[in-house]
């Protein structure tokens, strides 16, 4: 493709005006999740939301500009996310363990960022290999470094609170501080890509590589470049993801490239290359952040968001496809098809088409949801109150005649796949239906701090009255629940704490000596107060299981100094990789004759395992539901479960929601009426649930949950 062809190109989709036809079919979804979410959404149409939005999107966005030009170049970059890992901890290292400034140790990090990213382009320019296996192996290799680094555990918190301002600070009090850097990146990549030589020459690349080369561009020079730029913003996104979360984790950025790569695509640059723009990748960002922002405000499931935006993705990449008139043998599609009549077949036809019916269908479905869910949420209202639905909250209470409204409660899980946050849902909706209290339950999927975060950030734009949250990082999340208490919203954390000052009570299920008192005393009646066992955890950092880790460790030193601990693996509340670590002990430490298991999907995870190793030797206890371990127990592999009523515990999590709005719950009270529950005791802060049970086999049918 000669640089003339291009010219001509460039010259083409200028005369369609600033906006492709693609482009002006994005900005029309734009619009219509605006009109949308404004419409069904609480608090969806204001200026503090809008900014939030931006806000958002800064660390996504950084990558999506930053993966445009490369996938204009007709290249591929799977290892962005990665690279947000990998630097976000050498950022926490140069600063914490070496020393340096704060300034120094970012800038050291966004070198490193260029180099991994030029490593990137070396392998692709100079070993030619296809840009989806290097970037997939330095996915890999990036990951793993920095889980290498911190053992998997360590994690960097407690960063100076003038560099903290960066990703949770706002200019005149409006303007998120980080937001005028992504701009200036944009701006940046805008003038790279659409006004300079070089963005020519990319899209020269992508469109015809050979002809590219043949008309004398340097071709790896620019390939190269694109790659190196590429590491440098990732590196940049990550330091502003820890100013943003508080804290440096391997896990930054983990699905952060396939979003960006979303933005990208939908936004109307070719995944085959030779044809793209930053304001296409920005709408494109704008359309998924607007649409996941909207749906929690207008308390429609999340999930939703990842439905629409995989079938627009599919539908993009669907039309984004060769001319079927171009011949087969030639090598260079250009040939046989001038550039203004690829645009004009590719963009004007397909594209608008298919993407007009792309926005209705994405409009029907959000405004079906909605509807649905609305009809679905009053006939259980109904159902559950009868004409009580009809009064206000105060009088179905009584507790609070001057309530002149429905309470609103968020609560979010760890996780909300895991069978004991199931169980803890079914207590919190008894509760709100007992109170009518209005229950928002949502969070991530997996247990992700980040994604707790931006839901939480979400609720504080709603203007929920209580935020109930379970802590999956006691620093991480600590920084938005202190701004979610500056704007009034009362906040309560349950099964996991926060920092005492970003909450106003924490439910506790049991304390921390009580569970590792009880399973380490069970650990040592069935291993004779000897020999090794193991611990199989959630997560390395989650602030719960530590403490209890602590408690089970001083336990066994206090009393049982012939037992040690062999083995301490996390399943990432996944039971399926509570097997494969239990397996893996096994294999590796056949001493070990006892599993602990800490959090519940470990326990039937653990003792599948031993069940199918053939080990009759081997006994499994641990935090469990009574329904998810019967058959393991009366098989004898479990010898017991250990747990507290987990629907009791989501129950009183709202109950105490409800009672600190209605101002029935203070600081300084000793005791609480918790509704089904009684009294119960409250010590400090802390409002104490029991004492934790252990489920065995004489008594594990019992109970149903």
């Amino acid at each position: 493709m000669s640089v003339p062809a291009v010219s001509s190109r460039l010259e083409s989709s200028r005369r369609h005006g600033w906006l492709e036809p693609s482009q002006r079919i994005l900005l029309a979804l734009l619009t219509l999740e605006i009109v949308v979410f404004s419409v069904i959404g609480t608090n969806f149409l204001t200026r503090d939301n809008a900014f939030e939005v931006l806000r958002l999107s800064v660390e996504i966005g950084l990558l999506s500009i930053a993966l445009t030009p490369v996938i204009v170049s007709g290249g591929i970059d799977l290892s962005v996310g990665s690279l947000m890992g990998l630097s976000a901890v050498l950022f926490g290292t140069f600063w914490r363990d070496l020393g340096l400034p704060i300034a120094l140790a970012a800038a050291l990090t966004l070198g490193v960022g260029a180099v991994a990213g030029s490593l990137n382009g070396l392998f692709i320019t100079r070993l030619r290999i296809p840009p989806l296996i290097v970037t997939l192996g330095s996915f890999s290799l990036f990951r793993g470094l920095a889980e290498g680094l911190t053992g998997g555990v360590d994690n960097f918190t407690n960063f100076p609170s003038r560099f903290l301002f960066l990703g949770q600070g706002y200019l005149f009090g409006v303007v998120p501080a980080q937001l005028p850097l992504f701009a200036l990146v944009a701006l940046a990549f805008w003038v790279l890509l659409h006004r300079s030589t070089i963005g020519r020459g990319l899209v020269a690349v992508g469109f015809a590589p050979d002809a590219a080369r043949y008309a004398g561009l340097p071709v790896d020079r620019l390939v190269g470049f694109v790659y190196t730029l590429a590491g440098l913003v990732s590196s940049l996104a990550a330091v502003i993801y820890v100013a943003h979360l508080g804290q440096a984790k391997a896990d930054a950025g983990t699905g952060y490239e396939l979003l960006a790569i979303t933005a990208v695509v939908l936004g109307g640059t070719s995944i085959f290359g030779g044809r793209g723009s930053i304001l296409g990748t920005l709408l494109g960002l704008f359309a998924i952040s607007v649409l996941q922002n909207g749906l929690r405000l207008a308390d429609l499931p999340a999930e939703l968001a990842g439905v629409l935006t995989g079938v627009l993705l599919l539908v993009a990449i669907g039309l984004d496809r060769r001319p079927t008139s171009t011949p087969a043998a030639s090598p260079d599609r250009s040939a046989s098809l001038s550039p203004d009549d690829a645009d004009e077949d590719l963009n004007v036809k397909n594209v608008q088409v298919a993407l007009i019916c792309a926005v209705i269908l994405a409009g029907a479905v959000i405004v079906a949801a909605s509807n649905v869910y609305l009809v679905r949420s009053l006939k259980e209202e109904f159902a559950g109150q009868g004409s009580a639905a009809l009064t206000p909250a105060s009088a179905r209470t009584g507790k609070n005649p001057t309530e002149a409204r429905q309470i609103v409660v968020a609560m979010m899980p760890k996780s909300k796949g895991n069978a004991y946050f199931i169980a803890c849902r079914k207590g919190a909706e008894d509760a709100a239906k007992e109170l009518g209290v209005k229950l928002i339950w949502d969070g991530p999927t997996d247990p992700d701090p980040a994604k707790q975060n931006e839901v939480i950030d979400t609720w504080i734009t709603r203007g929920v009255d209580v935020i109930a949250v379970a802590v999956e990082n006691r620093q991480g999340i600590s920084s938005v629940l202190r701004k979610a208490r500056e704007r009034g919203i009362k906040v309560i954390t349950w099964d996991a704490d926060a920092e005492p000052d970003a909450r106003d009570f924490f439910v506790n299920q049991a304390t921390p000596e009580g569970i590792g008192q009880t399973l380490m005393d069970n650990a040592a009646r069935i291993l004779g107060n000897k020999g090794q066992f193991a611990i199989i955890t959630a997560s390395l950092t989650a602030a719960n299981m530590i403490e209890w880790q602590k408690s089970i460790e001083a336990r066994r030193a206090e009393k049982y100094p012939n037992i040690k601990m062999a083995a301490l693996r996390p399943c990432d509340d996944l039971q399926k990789k509570a097997f494969d670590e239990t397996t893996a002990v096994l294999n590796a430490n056949p001493e070990v004759s006892l599993f602990m298991a800490i959090c519940t999907p470990a326990v039937p995870g653990a003792a599948e395992a031993v069940k199918q190793a053939g080990r009759k030797d081997v006994k499994v206890i641990g935090l469990g539901l009574p329904n998810d371990n019967k058959r393991y127990v009366h098989e004898g592999i479990t010898d017991c479960v250990v747990l507290w009523n987990s629907m009791d515990l989501g129950y009183l999590a709202v109950q105490a929601s409800h009672d600190i709005v209605a101002g029935t719950l203070k600081a300084g009270d000793t005791s609480t009426k918790a509704g089904r529950l009684g009294s119960i005791e409250i010590k400090g802060d802390n409002i104490l649930l029991g004492k934790p049970f252990t489920f065995t086999k004489e008594n594990i049918d019992e109970f149903d949950f």
